[in-house]
């Protein structure tokens, strides 16, 4: 079943995962998993590419009509993809499991179909953005233009400490220039 249809058992938001991509530097999505029905549901990630991303919780049981986010970080890379393409997808499995069912406590064919349970699947697709290019607004900027505001202001106070200490340092020096002259 798609991200787009009606009547899930969870719906996931962002539909794709956004990574800034750079050169050595990690980058990292939420997903925002939410439980539509008034039952206790179980999930799974999967991804194409396992040793590329770190999914945390990759498992998980969400309460009903409750929601939890899952970080996924894609781990620093030491080239750039062809024309900054990325075919990897992710899988995002859930079916609804017992009141009170512990993550730990999962049968192992909890995700597979041989299970007989009613399994949903979502597929997310990857997207590489670099920096730089604004791609319409999204969470990722708006908290990047919050932190540049705070970048502003952490200079400011930084620039303000060190007047104050070059200040001191002037007046001790002075200080010193009037011992010594009397």
């Amino acid at each position: 079943m798609s991200a787009g249809g009606g009547n899930q058992m969870i719906s996931v938001v962002p539909d794709e995962l956004k990574f800034q991509f750079e050169l050595e530097k990690q980058s990292f999505c939420d997903l925002k998993v939410v439980n539509n029905t008034e039952h206790h549901v179980a999930f799974k990630v999967k991804t194409t590419s396992p040793k590329k991303y770190f999914v945390r919780p990759n498992t998980g049981v969400i309460q009903a009509w409750d929601s939890c986010v899952i970080r996924v970080t894609l781990q620093a890379q030491r080239e750039y993809p062809p024309d900054m393409q990325c075919k990897d997808k992710f899988l995002l499995q859930s079916t609804t499991v017992p009141p009170n069912t512990d993550v730990d406590d999962l049968p192992q064919d909890t995700f597979t179909k041989e299970s007989g349970r009613a399994l949903e699947e979502c597929k997310l697709r990857v997207v590489y953005m670099t920096p730089g290019l604004a791609q319409g607004t999204s969470e990722d900027e708006a908290l990047r233009s919050s932190m540049s505001g705070l970048d502003t202001n952490s200079n400011q106070a930084f620039q303000r400490l060190k007047d104050e200490r070059d200040a001191a340092v002037r007046q001790t020096q002075q200080l010193q220039q009037e011992l010594v002259s009397v």
